[in-house]
């Protein structure tokens, strides 16, 4: 009973979150200056007729809560509108930048949580020595680096090493041989790839050795040394596994993170994800792809924090409490 009490809670704070992300998704861009059409006024040819044909053509000729009423419609239906730049629909263009972007955030995520854990365990597990110290203030070094600022160091040192810009090599072969795709790709990957590993994984150290000190000092850790077990038995086998409930809530944040993309990076190293096409949107004032972008960020971030309150509570039943 508890359980469903719980469930229920969370799930009703979690619809009502969305709805308000929502509505603030539609009005927050329609109180900025200017809209789609605007920039045809410095075009040749584009006489008022014209612009007032596109204004009906894409709905802003209606009132704005006409257009609310519209948005949340077609929401409903799974429509996220046409972009006013491309003519396709939102839905279609953002699927394809989802897939380029997990697969860059995803591996980067991934790599800077082993590269995380396995340093933290370290620092924890060799409390106040060299190595320790070496490890906590190179993780917090690198991750007070603002993520643009890394990528850029990155680019200007590498960038006539590695490829720097895009995902794969435009003057390869319309359809080049399977491995060599792979290949190409792999190695357009690296500079945003690690860019997001040393920004993420200096977080996860320290929260992991945090974790990893305080039980460390718990009574069933000294029992378990108490029997003889070896150091590494003792660390791997009992203390790690009990202090990962604290990585429950920053992996949920980070997946949100894969999903709505690394903004700054994806610009940087021009990497045609969710990022790259919400940057463009705005700088174009195409307001449906500016909102699908935004609007699969901020539902992808509520629904992985509602995810990390079901793991917390089926791994710690006090949380409820």
């Amino acid at each position: 009973m508890r359980s469903l009490d719980y469930l229920l809670r969370r799930g009703v704070f979690t619809v009502v979150t969305i709805f308000l992300t929502v509505t603030a998704n539609f009005f927050l861009f329609r109180v900025l200056p200017g809209d789609a059409v605007t920039n045809l006024s410095r075009v040749p040819h584009a006489t008022p007729e014209l612009q007032h044909a596109l204004m009906v053509r894409f709905g802003l000729d209606k009132s704005k809560w006409d257009q609310y009423l519209i948005y949340l419609k077609n929401l409903l239906h799974g429509d996220l509108g046409v972009s006013f730049t491309y003519q396709q629909p939102v839905t279609h263009l953002l699927v394809e930048d989802l897939k380029n972007t997990v697969l860059l955030a995803g591996v980067g995520t991934l790599g800077a949580i082993v590269l995380g854990i396995l340093s933290g365990v370290i620092a924890a597990w060799r409390r106040d020595s060299a190595l320790d110290h070496l490890n906590t203030g190179l993780a917090t070094l690198v991750y007070s680096f603002p993520s643009q600022w890394l990528g850029l160091v990155l680019l200007i040192l590498f960038a006539g090493i590695l490829p720097a810009g895009g995902m794969s090599d435009l003057f390869l072969f319309d359809s080049p041989p399977f491995w060599q795709n792979i290949g190409d790709v792999a190695s357009h990957m690296v500079l945003p790839t690690v860019t997001l590993i040393l920004t993420a994984y200096g977080g996860y150290t320290l929260v992991v050795r945090s974790s990893m000190l305080e039980t460390l000092g718990e009574d069933y850790v000294l029992t378990a040394r108490a029997k003889g077990l070896s150091d590494r038995r003792v660390v791997w086998q009992h203390a790690v596994r009990n202090a990962m409930l604290p990585m429950v809530t920053m992996v949920a944040l980070d997946l949100g993170y894969v999903v709505g993309g690394a903004v700054l990076i994806e610009v940087i190293f021009s990497w045609p994800g969710i990022g790259m096409a919400t940057y463009t949107a705005l700088s174009q004032r195409d307001y449906p792809m500016v909102q699908g972008g935004f609007l699969l960020l901020t539902v992808s971030v509520i629904l992985l924090n509602f995810l990390a309150d079901l793991v917390y509570f089926r791994l710690d039943r006090r949380v409820s409490a």
